[in-house]
Order: structure tokens, then sequence, then C-alpha cells
């Protein structure tokens, strides 16, 4: 059985081109689950806010709820369904998928053949954000559901190692307020927040922690000077400018340059900030060059 193949083929609606995720995500999010606990079941109760969250984020305008696809994903021979009176759904309804203790988890076949062959858990991920997500949007879709997509696609040797925190990302958001702590941008889709991402000081790769105290909440621009060097965090966490950087223009001006020695916005009172030897990291390992003044 081609399991990659199911992935690429789940039966979706469709009507005048409207874009209808809801399976793939929960797809994802269930092989994100299982790559931290293969044996372990998904109550609807305990994860309809995760799922939920997606669809609002990731999904099309219009509201929905992630019933849908918890009941329908069985009919696609990769998700299975039961409840306290015994095997299968009952039905799409909310109350009814709550009051009966419905849980699902990917079917028993899928299961037995991701254990064989583990690097299968990739492949499936893979395909599912190739059809139905922009390449830009596949890391922060990974980090929003908790999939380590290296680990997955890199096999059996990815079993010792760790795993990603799937709440890092909502942490330090809700810590920053839902602001950029470099800008103040808060924009938003309805109440859905857009163009901010957790950004860790300390690189995951490099043993930093899935913690408030190792992230920032930054907009898609300046996560990605931060992460390439242009931006760092200071002393009494005031931005530095690498003098390295050259922009001619107002905006290079305004979003960049301007920022030099500019207090961070955040985190809220209660909430420790970024650790001193996260910050010494990122200055001595990506930071470039000098700062300019401010």
């Amino acid at each position: 059985m081609d399991w990659v193949e199911r992935a690429a083929r789940l039966r979706q609606w469709t009507r005048s081109g409207v874009r209808a995720p809801h399976k793939p995500l929960l797809l994802l999010y269930a092989l994100s689950r299982f790559q931290q606990d293969s044996d372990g079941a998904l109550r609807y109760s305990a994860v309809e806010e995760d799922l939920g969250r997606l669809l609002a984020e990731y999904g099309p305008g219009n509201r929905t709820t992630p019933a849908y696809p918890f009941h329908h994903l069985v009919s696609d021979g990769v998700w299975e369904v039961r409840t306290e009176r015994g095997p299968g759904s009952p039905g799409s309804g909310v109350g009814e998928l709550r009051a009966t203790g419905a849980a699902g988890r990917l079917a028993p076949e899928l299961r037995a053949a991701l254990r064989r062959e583990p690097s299968l858990l990739g492949r499936m991920a893979r395909v599912l954000l190739d059809l139905h997500f922009p390449p830009s949007l596949h890391g922060e879709l990974c980090e929003a559901v908790g999939l380590a997509l290296e680990e997955a696609e890199a096999g059996p040797a990815a079993a010792a190692r760790r795993q990603r925190d799937r709440r890092m990302r909502e942490l330090v958001l809700t810590a920053y307020e839902y602001r950029c702590a470099f800008c103040g941008y808060d924009g938003r889709i309805g109440a859905v927040p857009v163009g901010l991402e957790a950004a860790h000081v300390r690189w995951w790769a490099f043993d930093g922690p899935d913690d408030v105290e190792n992230g920032l909440c930054l907009c898609s621009l300046h996560h990605k000077l931060f992460d390439k060097g242009v931006l760092g965090l200071g002393e009494g966490h005031r931005i530095l400018v690498s003098q390295s950087f050259v922009g001619r223009s107002a905006a290079a001006r305004e979003h960049v340059i301007a920022l030099a020695g500019r207090p961070v916005i955040g985190p809220q009172p209660g909430v420790r900030p970024v650790a001193a030897d996260h910050r010494s990291w990122h200055t001595g390992q990506v930071f470039h060059g000098s700062p300019r003044p401010a």
C-alpha cells in the first residue's frame, strides 16, 4: 500500500476552486503527534482547540469546525475514530464527538508502516505541505503543529534526537502580546495574527531550548534579519544593527538602520526576558561584525 499516494489523494470538499485544507491539516497534526508518541490517541475534546487554531490560521477565510475533518478523514483509510462505545465515529457533530469521548489516531496499518519505515512520516508530511501550502509557510506550519520535519526525513537516526515543543510559538507570541519585539508590528486577520513568528535566539539546532527565555516574537522581516545576523540583541535588551548592513532606501533606513539602540518591546510584566547566555550565543555565533552606534 502506497501511503504517500494516499496522503496525496485525500478526498476533499471542492467548489469553485475554494481551498479546503482541513484533512491535510489534521493529518499533519496527527503525524506530528505520532512522532512524539506513537501509541497515543487524540481525544477530540483535548485537541479541539489546537485544531481550531490551525484551521483559523491556515485554512480559508470562512469559519469551520475541526469536527468535520476529525470525522471525515476516516473515509481516506489513514485515520480511525473510537468512542467510549467502541470503534467508529459518531458523526461530524461537535456535541457528539465531545459527549462520546471520541478519540482518533492514525490507522493501525499506517502506524505499523511508520514504525517499520520511519522516513515514511517525512515523505507523507512533505507531500501534504507541497500540495496544499506555499513553501513560505512550510517551516512555520511545521512549527505550529509540532512536526520536526528534518528529523522525520532523516529516518531511524532521528529517533534519539530531541523533539520540538509545539507550544513554543504560542507561548512566545503571548509573552510579547502579539507584537514584534523590534518594531511593534501587530497585524491580524480577524482574531488571527499574521506575519508574526517565534524566533529562537539560540538556534534549536544548537541546543537552544523551546522556552520563552530563548524566544522573541518578531515580524517575518525582522525574524529573517535576526537569523541572518543583520540584527542582534545587546546589553540592556537593546537592538543591535550590524555595520555590515547596507540599505540606501527610506524603507531600509526606517525598518532596519533606525532600530539601532532601541529597547526591545516586551515581554509583558511577569515574563522573564531573553536569558543572557542565549543573547551572548547569538551575538557571538550569528550577529555579523560590529553594531552601529545608536
